[in-house]
């Protein structure tokens, strides 16, 4: 949550306790951050960021770095090749590894920084194995590597230093072919005693050379001075030359913040180009298009972890999180870039038309003279080192899964979790929690999860109960596991500064603090008011936070209770944008190197927390707002702070294509927008939306009118009441979408053009997506709609609507006419998908009944399918092989299941209590052959008018082998 509107965020946040008053100059700082809408002055543009003015005002052209051919060396994991920068001699360390599954990864780091320039680490699962490379070809020019797959090359061209790499005649990618590399180098400020030492020296060698020099020219004229000028130029490439220093490079200042930069300037850039490239993706996160816009004439993409209030559709501005990686698509091939950065960066896109492009004899084949579009990448970082993972592709699940083997794929989550959630700020006691409990009970509605935000703790204190709303916790926790339900409790990651609050004490005692520039606890303003910021970045404090899960420990906390770590970016009231100082101090890095990975590592302590306190069984539940890449591996996220407006329920859609393209699945929005009051209309649409994305969550600001599914009238209770039961139906199917997920690293919510990937009609739409690849959403999002317009995808395919069974073409725009009832899905031809039509309370209470198998044949009578079944909530699965994995086919009148997992070992109560075939003919006779080779009538029924076919109580395990023969 973010900062509320004026007077009542006073009342509501700051005023419970009379011992814990809070100082007039705060109260009126957040008065003046309440607003209707984002105040972007609060956030900078390109234009206020110093290195990020710095590195635009270099323009594309000639680059002053060369590669020195005769620093190779080439060993079994990696070349290693030298770069200088003429214009300054500050020699670069170029590393090029080619990585098995058909990857690239490219370091570039200072050849002797003035310190260790910092590399980001925990976010690769592991170090990526390594192929080797072998030189091909080396002139004075470049040099030619082959990268073992496919004809592929890299050629490495000397003079400007530039990578191509190439499969056969084809360019796929080059870096610095625009020039744009540039590295900031770490050097001694002017008016420190050391640099006036290193200046002197350098000053005399400088008067020694030009003595030499004279000489050296006058040989020259007689002809006979190559050698000694060849000598004179490599000594000097020795010499680092000074730079004139530019505003911002050594301090700097926003509105009233200063950032003293001890380091002084750091920057890097890289530049990419894509050659018959239209369309990039990725980068999130950003409240804007699917497809990346062109920033010519504009500001690049942000990636910077802030706490934005209200934030503003189509707009580049940073949000709330950042994971570096571009993924580029054209009919041929999709491929990626992985930027491990975690520091401030800004992302340039420029798309153009490349002319044809020749690079010595190995381009001669570069197709033809006319022109193709290409686009360009641009790369800016405030710190840290080049360090680049080329995904070379070339489908999109082979990018995706390139992607999972460096930052791995989303945890698997307990179905509990892929249901519904219910959440404002803030239920008021424990007596309303038990009325909202009762309350779906009453009317008939299934829910999983209820939630509680800051007010349920002591004074913000987390870890706490407030002991007079919340005086029995455990009690109000055994309630709700009576009825299977569960609950979430808000645990932030700053922590009141406060003698008497314990979890503030051992903080402060084991040094587990962030510190500011001078080595004292660094402290800011958050909810608590005076708050200190743990430092995650730290495995030692990750541990102690961990522990703090524990049963013993949190106190009140039972195995029903799981956690949400809001303004993790971290979020700071009275900060430089709403977030920490870059010259606070995490151990011996500051935090400018760290910023965009500290909410990762945030949820990841929660994460371990929750797993370490059932002795390693239990899957966690986590979610967080700030996010970085493998921020995956540990929870959930949700896209922040929206609002109720039509344009945020659009939104909600690109931006969770977004972040699933870029392996974060768990992906939801507030439905019904967390500022603001929706209309009815708006809250239906929503929820019909909300039960077809991967998180299900309702939430709402403090300021709001209470918006329980009830509240607005019968006819629009049973409409949200539908909505939420179409998603327990579906969990069976949600449920093995996110374990591929975990499997594979392929995206549960997919844009079309990731299954369509040669047809362009789909390549920019973001209004509609696919669920796994079987069915295809197109959720109303329009105010008074009457019909929506969805693209089917795929020339010869059959679309089935869901709900009347209708039959449609593949390759089509299709007008569907709309009521308030409508949910526009359909089901691929060629699919199986299962589902459970018995809705209960709670998806606990559905855990053993019976499925219903939808068989959606293709035009050549075919389907394929999947059920995965265990035990829904432990890491048995994992550790035991303790699931049942199957696939369902049918082809020749036959539809089977068969085992997908011979070494696994579990059994289900569960059975298959209806299978409805759709596009059928009717037969005369269907009989079943179990997996004991007894054979029986099925009984059915065929509508003719619909071509459904259904067949009644076949009977069978979910987890037995068996065949239904059609006659």
């Amino acid at each position: 949550m973010t900062k509320p509107e004026g007077a009542k965020f006073i009342a509501a946040k700051m005023a419970p306790s009379v011992d814990r008053m809070v100082p007039l100059l705060v109260a009126l700082l957040f008065l003046c951050l309440g607003a209707e809408a984002v105040d972007r002055s609060n956030f900078k543009t390109c234009e206020q960021s110093s290195f990020c003015k710095r590195q635009r005002e270099l323009k594309p052209g000639q680059s002053p770095y060369r590669a020195l051919l005769d620093t190779l060396e080439l060993s079994d994991s990696r070349i290693t090749l030298q770069l200088i920068n003429d214009n300054n001699k500050v020699r670069l360390l170029l590393e090029l590894y080619r990585l098995h599954g058909n990857m690239t990864r490219v370091k570039i780091n200072e050849l002797k920084p003035l310190k260790p320039r910092y590399e980001v680490p925990d976010v690769l699962i592991t170090d990526p194995p390594t192929e080797p490379m072998t030189l091909v070809a080396q002139d004075e020019h470049g040099l030619v590597l082959s990268l073992g797959v496919d004809e592929q090359r890299v050629i490495v061209s000397a003079r400007p230093f530039r990578l191509d790499i190439v499969e056969g005649p084809t360019v796929l990618l080059s870096l610095n072919s625009r020039g744009l590399l540039t590295f900031e180098h770490l050097r001694l400020r002017k008016d420190t005693i050391s640099h006036k030492i290193t200046s002197t020296v350098g000053s005399m060698w400088d008067s020694i050379k030009s003595v030499f020099s004279s000489k050296h020219d006058a040989d020259a004229e007689d002809g006979g001075g190559s050698e000694n000028t060849e000598q004179a130029e490599d000594e000097d490439e020795q010499t680092v030359k000074e730079e004139e220093d530019k505003p911002g490079m050594w301090e700097e200042t926003f509105k009233t913040h200063s950032d003293s930069k001890p380091n002084g300037p750091s920057s890097i850039s890289l530049d990419f180009s894509f050659p018959r490239v239209d369309h990039v993706y990725g980068i999130p996160e950003h409240a804007d298009t699917l497809k990346l816009k062109n920033t010519d004439g504009g500001d690049p993409y942000r990636l910077y972890n802030l706490d934005v209030f209200q934030y503003e559709l189509h707009n580049l501005m940073a949000l709330y999180g950042a994971v570096p990686v571009i993924i580029s698509h054209n009919t041929e091939r999709t491929m990626g870039i992985f930027w491990l950065n975690a520091a401030e960066t800004w992302v340039d896109i420029s798309s153009s038309t490349a002319g044809k492009t020749v690079f010595g004899k190995m381009m001669d084949f570069v197709q033809g003279s006319s022109e193709v579009p290409q686009t360009d990448v641009r790369w800016i970082s405030e710190s840290g080192i080049i360090d680049v993972f080329v995904m070379l592709g070339p489908t999109p699940n082979d990018v995706f899964a390139q992607y999972a083997s460096l930052t791995g794929t989303q945890a698997f989550p307990s179905l509990s979790t892929l249901g519904y959630h219910q959440c404002r700020w803030n239920y008021n006691d424990q007596e309303d929690v038990k009325a909202v409990d009762e309350g779906f009970d009453k009317h008939d509605i299934p829910y999983d999860f209820i939630w509680l935000d800051i007010e349920h703790t002591d004074g913000k204190r987390y870890f706490t109960w407030d002991p007079h709303k919340f005086a029995q916790p455990k009690e109000m926790l055994q309630g709700l596991m009576d009825k299977r339900r569960k609950m979430v409790a808000i645990v932030d990651p700053h922590i009141k500064v406060d003698s008497g609050y314990k979890i503030h004490n051992e903080i402060r005692s084991k040094s587990f603090y962030v510190k500011t520039k001078d080595g004292a606890d660094y402290e800011g303003w958050c909810w608590p008011g005076n708050s200190g910021y743990p430092d995650f970045t730290n495995p030692e404090m990750r541990a102690w936070w961990a522990s703090k899960f524990a049963y013993d420990q949190y106190e009140g906390s039972m195995e029903n209770l799981f956690t949400w770590n809001d303004m993790n970016e971290p979020s700071v009231f009275n900060g430089p944008e709403v977030t920490m100082h870059k010259d606070a101090l995490h151990g011996s890095w500051e935090h400018r190197d760290v910023h965009n990975i500290y909410g990762l590592y945030v949820q990841r302590a929660t994460s371990e927390g929750l797993i370490q306190r059932s002795g390693g069984v239990e899957r966690p539940f986590v979610l967080a707002r700030a996010i970085f890449a493998g921020s995956q591996r540990y929870g959930a996220v949700w896209t922040g702070d929206n609002a109720a407006e039509w344009g945020h329920l659009k939104i909600s859609i690109p931006m969770c294509l977004s972040l699933g393209l870029v392996g974060i699945s768990f992906c939801g929005a507030d439905v019904g927008g967390f500022f603001k009051h929706p209309s009815t209309e708006l809250l239906v649409r929503w929820y019909q939306a909300g039960a077809y994305q991967p998180f299900f969550r309702t939430h709402a600001h403090l300021d709001t009118p209470r918006r329980e599914p009830w509240l607005f009238g019968p006819d629009n209770t049973a409409l949200i009441r539908e909505a939420i039961r179409q998603r327990y139906a579906l969990l069976p199917f949600w449920y093995q979408l996110f374990y591929n997920a975990y499997r594979t690293g392929r995206p549960v919510m997919r844009a079309l053009w990731v299954e369509y990937p040669k047809e362009p009609a789909t390549f920019a739409i973001e209004d509609e997506y696919l669920l796994g690849k079987d069915l295809l959403v197109h959720p109303v999002t329009d105010e008074g709609a009457k019909g929506v317009t969805a693209y089917l995808p795929g020339k010869g395919e059959i679309w089935y609507d869901v709900h009347t069974f209708q039959k449609h073409k593949g390759a089509q725009n299709l007008y569907i006419p709309v009521t308030m009832s409508s949910i526009p899905v359909f089901q691929r031809g060629g699919s199986i998908i299962s589902r459970k039509n018995r809705v209960r309370r709670s998806s606990a209470c559905m855990e053993n009944d019976p499925y219903t198998l939808y068989v959606a044949l293709s035009p050549q009578a075919t389907a394929e399918g999947e059920i995965y079944i265990d035990d829904f909530h432990t890491f048995n699965f994992q550790k035991e092989r303790q699931f049942i994995h199957r696939r369902l086919h049918f082809s020749d009148n036959a539809l089977s299941s068969s085992n997908l997992a011979p070494d696994s070992n579990f059994s289900t109560a569960a059975w298959i209590e209806k299978v409805i075939i759709l596009g059928a003919t009717q037969p005369t006779s269907i009989s079943l052959i179990a997996e004991d080779g007894t054979k029986s009538a099925v009984e059915f029924d065929f509508d003719s008018a619909a071509s459904v076919l259904t067949l009644r109580k076949p009977g069978v395990n979910a987890g037995a082998d068996w065949t239904v023969l059609l006659q």
